[in-house]
């Protein structure tokens, strides 16, 4: 086991204790295996990936048999159990299994095997809590599958909730529960330089055909300078995103923007403030395109509308939302772009009049780099989320745990995200902000017929 996790660490920086602790427990294939382990945490977090290849290497250097899907592909327990078995007898051709009944004996008869005696399985089901859709006797008996098949075999669940919201009213057995955190910072920029050897690679493909270009870039971007350039694009998007694919594809879309005043020659690669004056108006565009595969070249001119726009206004014209959704994420934007202390102002009719003085009068007339929807956005409570929505919305409605699944439904669509508290949702202890962008929510907008200009501060 110590071979496999050598093999994995220099694939998975900051990801070192986990592997570690995966070789602990499972171990070599003579030792005992647990019956079960559970790994959770965020999306972009390593969970699928990691277990993976784990298998993959348990596989190659030991005697295993293993088996990884993903709960999602399977509508039903049938395909689900069918799946897990074909991927266990290794070409031994296709084994049916209408429930787990049959699954079972098909398991104890490998056990009956002196070869299926002597090897272990290792399990892995990805989006583990669709468990729970399947028939009542699917997750139990997963995770007591070693003890009803006497294999050596154990089970690794993965999802993203904690395994508190699997407990049901009959119980489930103690099992190993492994939490893998979000990257911090200083882990993300580390994993994000580590691919610069292979961006490097495609960008000398790139710029082949350009003979001065090229020996400009290979002079002059060294991994300093692309740690340099990281740490820009991770003061923009870190707070944002935490999701590292996301962050991945992004930051390189963005990296050949920044190298363009280098190759040109107009500035030199040590003059950091310049280059940022550069890349901050694509870096400001592309976050507002977080989540969305909309295919617009970032450095293009501010205030052009074509292609950019037009993917906007499809994308927002077709997203199939519920009603009172669709005012959650307006709610949700004008909490992300308004300060706190005006929305008295903005939502209540008789707030009374305002003196207008100088200082406020100075204070409203904003340069658009400092106006709240060119800057991005900021973190609301769910209290002033549920405030802005009842004040917006002309029509009464009662606070149901049907509204309140819909916030859960924008935030798994990414229209919104935490920024803390995600296990404390309903002692309002939460903090969300908005994902999506002006344009975008203008749309939305005009779909139910509210103007969302007249309520923020940057247009009054």
């Amino acid at each position: 086991m110590a071979e496999v996790c050598t093999a994995l660490e220099p694939l998975f920086p900051c990801r070192e204790a986990t592997i570690e602790t995966l070789g602990d427990l499972i171990g070599d294939c003579e030792d005992i295996y647990p019956s079960a382990i559970y790994l959770f945490g965020h999306s972009g977090t390593g969970k699928t990936t990691i277990t993976r290849e784990f298998l993959k290497e348990c596989s190659r250097r030991q005697k295993v048999r293993t088996a990884h899907l993903n709960a999602i592909e399977c509508y039903t327990t049938k395909i689900m159990l069918e799946n897990l078995l074909d991927s266990l007898a290794s070409g031994q051709g296709p084994i049916k299994a209408d429930n787990m009944l049959d699954f079972v004996e098909q398991l104890r008869r490998w056990h009956d095997d002196p070869e299926g005696l002597s090897e272990g399985f290792l399990i892995a089901v990805d989006n583990a809590e669709r468990l729970r859709d399947m028939d009542a006797n699917v997750l139990p008996v997963l995770l007591r599958l070693q003890q009803l098949t006497k294999l050596n075999l154990c089970v690794i669940l993965m999802s993203q909730l904690p395994f508190e919201k699997f407990y049901n009213k009959t119980g489930l057995s103690d099992v190993i529960v492994l939490h893998l955190a979000q990257y911090n910072k200083g882990e993300t920029q580390r994993i994000l330089v580590s691919d610069f050897s292979q961006m490097r690679g495609n960008l000398i493909k790139k710029y082949a055909k350009k003979p001065h270009r090229l020996d400009i870039f290979k002079e002059v971007i060294t991994e300093d300078f692309y740690n340099k350039y990281m740490n820009i694009f991770l003061s923009v998007f870190y707070k944002a995103c935490r999701d590292l694919p996301e962050l991945q594809l992004t930051a390189r879309k963005c990296f050949s923007i920044y190298l363009e005043p280098v190759l040109d020659g107009s500035v030199e690669a040590t003059d950091i403030s310049r280059l940022w004056r550069h890349i901050a108006g694509p870096l400001r565009s592309a976050l507002t395109q977080i989540y969305m595969r909309i295919e617009k070249p970032l450095d293009q001119p501010e205030g052009s509308t074509n292609l950019e726009d037009q993917s906007v206004r499809k994308m927002a014209q077709s997203l199939e939302l519920p009603y009172y959704a669709k005012y959650l994420l307006i709610a949700a934007f004008l909490a992300s772009h308004n300060a706190a202390n005006q929305d008295k102002r903005l939502f209540v009719k008789h707030h009374g009049k305002q003196r207008k003085r100088m200082q406020t009068v100075n204070a409203r007339a904003k340069t658009v780099e400092k106006m709240s929807t060119f800057v991005g956005p900021k973190s609301f409570s769910i209290d002033r989320l549920l405030a802005i929505f009842y004040a917006i919305l002309e029509e009464k409605v009662g606070l149901t745990c049907n509204l309140l699944s819909q916030i859960s439904t924008l935030v798994h669509l990414k229209l919104l995200s935490f920024v803390s508290g995600e296990q404390n949702i309903m002692d309002g202890s939460a903090r969300l902000e908005c994902t999506v962008g002006l344009e975008f929510v203008l749309q939305i907008g005009k779909v139910v017929g509210f103007n969302v200009r007249q309520y923020l501060c940057d247009f009054m």
